[in-house]
């Protein structure tokens, strides 16, 4: 598949929890990651891409290290390449990122050493590195995932989702991940626990079916982080009231572990709602589900910032 051709990788972003499918639920969405990769006499890496000028170009770049990780790993060469990164997924804002670089990085391992990895084994080999397996899975399949760990190994459910219109409110601010998660409870009582995943529960059922007036309803009855975290987001409580009483919002959720705050909402509205919160200091997106996962193309097939399909 790869011998002095150039190659292509694109990998969609994702969403994770859903509000209640706390680090179990994620979504691929059309945002992506595209690497344009080749042979080179030593590595380097590039980008045009602003929300990736701060990037590391060098061997401490995350998608290097997976690549070479993986390579060592599976005893099969580390070769330089000179790599080419673009992205519209942006940094630190519960957008999975940081999940596709490493899904990118497996997929380039992949087809450099020739390795024939199934899904499952790439999914081993991205949790040396990024331990959401929803966010990972995501952007490794497309779509809906519903992921858990049987015996500490991956278990991941997918589905391919209905359609629904998602609004992006996207911050200018980060927030990391581990700030996120040091507000969060050590444990619940034994009641909220079981409430919170009968929530959890419904929501699934309702994604499986494409009922999504009843999973933006169950959303909003999270008990698990939204809570803890919704006063780490400017706009919590304005878009609650939006969501509220917008009769084409079925529902909202935190992306991740935030900032980003994604409002689903009936199909053909979705740009309305745009419109509607354009006064916000925020970047505010129309986004859609991302049915397909990470993709590998020869380079004739790119065109542009992203790689299409062959």
């Amino acid at each position: 598949m790869y011998e002095d051709d150039s190659i292509c990788i694109t990998v969609p972003g994702s969403t994770a929890n859903l509000g209640p499918g706390f680090d179990s639920i994620g979504l691929a969405v059309n945002k992506y990651l595209s690497l344009k990769v080749s042979r080179s006499k030593e590595s380097s890496i590039t980008t045009s891409s602003e929300l990736l000028l701060e990037m590391e170009r060098g061997e401490e770049n995350l998608i290097y290290q997976v690549y070479s990780g993986i390579c060592k790993d599976y005893g099969v060469t580390v070769e330089p390449l000179h790599i080419d990164v673009q992205s519209d997924i942006p940094l630190s804002r519960g957008l999975g990122s940081s999940g596709s670089a490493i899904i990118a990085g497996i997929e380039l391992a992949n087809t450099i050493g020739k390795l024939s990895l199934s899904n499952e084994q790439k999914l081993i080999s991205a949790l040396k590195w990024e331990n959401h397996l929803d966010n990972i899975a995501a952007s490794l399949y497309g779509g809906l995932v519903i992921t858990t760990f049987v015996k500490g190994v991956p278990v991941v459910v997918k589905s391919d989702c209905s359609t629904v219109d998602i609004v992006a409110i996207i911050p200018s601010y980060s927030v990391s991940t581990k700030d996120a998660r040091s507000v969060l409870p050590a444990s619940l009582p034994f009641m909220d626990a079981i409430q919170g995943s009968a929530h959890s529960n419904v929501l699934v059922a309702a994604l499986l079916k494409g009922d999504w007036d009843l999973a933006g309803k169950v959303m909003k009855k999270d008990l698990f982080h939204q809570g803890y975290r919704a006063p780490l987001v400017n706009k919590w409580e304005t878009l609650e009231d939006y969501s509220s009483k917008n009769k084409n919002v079925y529902g909202m959720t935190l992306s991740g572990a935030g900032p980003t705050v994604l409002l689903f909402v009936q199909e053909g509205f979705g740009e309305g709602v745009v419109q509607e919160l354009s006064y916000l200091h925020c970047k505010v997106e129309l986004l859609q589900v991302e049915t397909s996962g990470s993709r590998i193309n020869i380079l004739e097939t790119c065109n542009g910032d992203r790689c299409s399909q062959s």
